[in-house]
């Protein structure tokens, strides 16, 4: 994995440094840089994004949890009184009890997969939106270039304050 890491950030640096080369050799190139890290944490899409899914699974994990602790109770009640019962309220039960596992496993995948495919659509959007504003605020002050997280970068470069205030100045439009 570091290796991976390393290649990437060896394709960035020689991109970087063959863009500037080619700057310097027909105009002046202007490079901003961005924090994406920093956008996505203190955007408001961000957090309206994280409520917004919370609403929308809270429902469904309080029901699975509470199906989940009815029946570990009944099959606790099972693993004391099964021996008291006859052999086809035994067999009955065990296959009741099955069945109810089986269930709850595909219930937690399903709430899972949604979960998980909801979670990458908000933050698809999200991101997006972003985008939008990140090339917005670029253009406005004639950059050439954004980078993403550079490893240092000038307070002049970084446009990371911008697009959150552009961001937070549309927030009441991504509640919509």
């Amino acid at each position: 994995m570091k290796t991976l890491n390393s290649r990437k950030t060896l394709a960035a640096a020689a991109g970087l440094f063959a863009l500037l080369m080619a700057g310097a050799a027909s105009a002046d190139v202007k490079i901003a840089t961005i924090r994406v890290g920093d956008v996505v944490q203190q955007s408001p899409q961000f957090k309206a994004g994280a409520d917004k899914i919370k609403a929308e699974f809270d429902r469904r994990k309080n029901e699975l949890e509470a199906d989940m602790k009815k029946f570990q109770a009944d099959a606790a009640k099972y693993q004391k009184e099964g021996q008291l019962m006859s052999p086809a309220d035994q067999a009955k039960t065990e296959k009741d009890l099955t069945a109810r596992q089986v269930d709850l496993q595909y219930k937690q995948r399903q709430f899972q997969e949604d979960f998980q495919n909801r979670d990458r659509q908000l933050t698809g959007d999200m991101m997006n939106q972003i985008r939008g504003v990140i090339e917005k605020v670029a253009k406005e002050k004639g950059v050439d270039a954004v980078l993403q997280d550079p490893v240092y970068a000038t307070d002049a470069v970084d446009i990371t304050d911008d697009v959150l205030k552009r961001l937070q100045a549309s927030a009441p439009a991504a509640g919509k």
